[in-house]
């Protein structure tokens, strides 16, 4: 890594699975947190590092897009469906990391497939960008309702006639009565950075290297 700054770099990281995948490849590249990090009772968003250079922020995943598009933080990990969805001129996503695989997928219900086409649908999702384009490409107008969670539930409470969510292995679909019916976007957990921090950090490069390093050695 680079001389020390006075300023740590600042990682943002996602809550949930992404994060579990992440953390060893984390580890070899050289941001390791510190212990607190890992207690589940602690309640801190941000920490130090075993690099004092560096620092690590944990928040959700469409913040860490956020965090990282605006400068707050320069580097981070995310899923491509987060950098997709929000589509930042400042974000810059130059290493696939190859973990937390899975899928944005559109769903119903089962037996809804083949009915008459329509060109306007109701889709609970909390991707309302992603949601939009791909029906606009099918000459399809559709009104997103914003969930942030139980995105299952839209169907049989009649909120959406479908729902465009991650997919990993198709169960809690088919716990809901629902079926994957097409798939919008293949997703990889990828490394962002602020691309201003690239041009102006060596840092921040260091970490590019690093990850990319490590993707290649798998």
């Amino acid at each position: 890594m680079a001389r020390r700054m006075s300023k740590p770099l600042t990682f943002a990281v996602p809550k949930g699975r992404i994060l579990d995948e992440a953390l060893p490849l984390m580890s070899r590249a050289g941001v390791v947190p510190e212990a607190e990090f890992h207690d589940k009772n602690s309640r801190a968003l941000s920490f130090a590092c075993e690099n004092p250079d560096l620092r690590i922020i944990r928040v959700r995943a469409f913040d860490v897009a956020t965090f990282v598009a605006h400068g707050a933080a320069q580097a981070g990990v995310v899923g491509s469906d987060v950098v997709e969805e929000f589509a930042y001129s400042d974000l810059y996503a130059p290493v696939d990391l190859n973990i937390g695989h899975c899928r944005l997928s559109v769903a119903e219900p089962v037996g809804q497939q083949g009915a008459a086409p329509t060109s306007h649908l109701r889709v609970a999702s909390k991707y309302p960008n992603l949601t939009r384009r791909h029906f606009e490409r099918m000459g399809i107008q559709a009104e997103v309702v914003k969930l942030n969670g139980a995105m299952e539930l839209a169907p049989g409470l009649g909120l959406a006639s479908r729902i465009v969510d991650l997919v990993s292995t198709g169960r809690t679909l088919k716990d809901n009565g629902l079926e994957e019916t097409s798939v919008i976007l293949p997703v990889s957990a990828r490394l962002i950075v602020n691309r201003a921090a690239l041009k102006t950090d060596v840092r921040v490069a260091a970490l590019v290297d690093a990850f990319r390093a490590l993707v290649a050695e798998a």
